[in-house]
């Protein structure tokens, strides 16, 4: 136990520092925009295909803004009834929706693929309908709004061959999660350094480490809670009926050598491996920060472009 609330301290330390990092950055940007309205800037932010939608949920009762990156062709004559794979990017905790554009290249690095990116604001509601706040839905949110919401707005492949999801750290709890609740919804679930035991950490594993304690207590309710039960990615995995393990997406999964939350990929590989579960995992030199998640997305880019792209050509769906 000892040696669980050191990793999950020193795992709070990172986030911090990654954040301070980030927030230097965003006023240095902020600085240079400030000159930036020009001809040519516009221009450069037009090529770089985002978008923003100021998205009313009526299930959350807020605006939850979404960025969307277009394919490089999206707005060419010739693809104007041309169809695309999407990719839902979650966000990690104490993240916004902005953060996958600020902080990565992924708009340079999604050029070669026929993909819409969609980045949706999940807050610190860890992508779960609460245990304790009514009208934090996040998980309804993103399958009965913000999903339809993109189909209706855009030239999407609606159909689970042409849907991915994929997130970092509780993005990839997210991810994984919904890819195990909902398969008949996804492709393809992808975690970059997953929380993926956030459902089953108590507030003893948390002590000193309050401000994730203060998000996981409403989200997920007391340790015996029903809601902990429905969102435990190892336990949903674990306990998932052997004949629904071919409709399952296909898992990938990676985190840094150096992550406190390495152990956590470990044991969940080790569920995967026992269940017989088609999946990819990778440990990489690398931390719980920015760094690594700027080189890792191009691995979940490419691999999730890849595995959309094989099923529409199989015309291969599982019975959904």
């Amino acid at each position: 136990m000892i040696k669980y609330r050191r990793a999950l301290l020193t795992l709070a330390l990172i986030v911090f520092t990654s954040l301070l990092n980030a927030s230097a950055q965003n006023k240095a940007t902020s600085v240079n925009a400030s000159a930036a309205h020009t001809p040519q800037a516009a221009r450069k932010q037009q090529d770089r295909r985002v978008q923003t939608v100021q998205f009313e949920s009526k299930l959350v009762g807020k605006i939850l803004p979404y960025n969307v990156l277009l394919p490089v062709d999206y707005n060419q004559r010739a693809a104007r009834s041309k169809r695309y794979p999407v990719l839902y990017l979650l966000h990690g905790l104490i993240g916004h929706y902005s953060n996958w554009i600020e902080h990565t290249r992924l708009a340079d690095y999604a050029q070669p693929y026929e993909l819409i990116i969609i980045m949706p604001e999940g807050n610190n509601g860890w992508y779960t309908d609460s245990a304790s706040v009514p009208t934090d839905k996040y998980e309804s949110y993103i399958l009965e709004e913000l999903i339809p919401d993109v189909q209706r707005r855009y030239r999407t492949i609606d159909s689970r061959d042409g849907r991915a999801i994929a997130g970092l750290s509780m993005g990839g709890y997210g991810a994984l999660k919904f890819g195990v609740k909902y398969p008949e919804r996804f492709a393809f679930a992808g975690s970059m350094s997953g929380a993926l035991g956030a459902a089953s950490w108590t507030e003893a594993d948390l002590r000193g480490l309050e401000f994730i304690w203060r998000t996981l207590q409403p989200a997920f309710g007391p340790q015996d809670s029903p809601t902990r039960a429905a969102n435990d990615v190892n336990k949903l995995y674990r306990e998932l009926p052997a004949s629904r393990i071919a409709a399952l997406p296909y898992v990938y999964l990676d985190c840094g050598t150096e992550d406190p939350l390495l152990s956590t990929s470990h044991g969940f590989v080790d569920i995967l491996l026992a269940r017989k579960i088609p999946h990819e995992f990778r440990q990489l030199p690398g931390t719980h920060a920015w760094n690594y998640w700027d080189a890792q997305v191009q691995e979940v880019l490419r691999i999730a472009a890849r595995k959309m792209r094989s099923l529409a050509a199989s015309g291969k769906s599982a019975a959904h």
